[in-house]
């Protein structure tokens, strides 16, 4: 079995509104990320919504044009680009958050994306804490974990949180025990 097909079929056995703590390892990043909006967001008919903190967006929607993922459903909270003083033209299917540590601006985008089509169900993915971690005080952090996990459960979306395991802390790892209904390992 395939990572992406791994990812998907554990996706598909949880109930509507679940929070997932997804382990990976970077290499496994691209696969996860089409289990995820190839296999598991279209079989369930979801508008997926991907905050970037590690990767630009722009580098995600490339990999998702090579691997022919249709783009119509899929949208952007980049948090990364503009640290990282990326001048491209912007998709537009990308909102920019001016820093990871603009928490509260992320959930601001989160929210107005999912009022602009309020009948669809969602998929919000937050590729990683560990990343977040790295901008953010680890108090603060959970405070933004909790607050926007149980909003985006409020409203029947379901929310993936990636971990990458080799940049794990204990710190990390007890965060996502408090917010997740379930913690995914991607075996080899």
């Amino acid at each position: 079995m395939t990572v992406a097909t791994e990812i998907s079929e554990k996706l598909l056995a949880l109930p509507e509104a679940s929070a997932v703590s997804l382990r990976l390892r970077t290499e496994q990043y691209f696969d996860a990320v089409q289990g995820m909006l190839d296999l598991f967001a279209s079989k369930k008919d979801l508008d997926v919504i991907y905050i970037t903190t590690t990767i630009p967006a722009q580098s995600i929607i490339n990999a998702l044009e090579v691997l022919e993922i249709s783009m119509d459903r899929i949208w952007f909270v980049d948090c990364i680009s503009q640290i990282m003083m990326s001048s491209a033209k912007r998709h537009p299917h990308v909102i920019a958050v001016e820093s990871p540590t603009m928490l509260e601006n992320i959930m601001l985008k989160v929210e107005y994306l999912m009022r602009k089509n309020p009948s669809r169900k969602d998929l919000v993915v937050l590729d990683s804490i560990n990343s977040l971690a790295i901008h953010n005080n680890t108090k603060i952090l959970s405070e933004f974990l909790h607050i926007l996990v149980n909003n985006l459960r409020a409203r029947g979306a379901y929310t993936v949180i990636f971990s990458m395991q080799e940049y794990e802390s204990d710190d990390i790892r007890n965060m996502l025990v408090l917010v997740s209904d379930e913690t995914t390992e991607i075996e080899e």
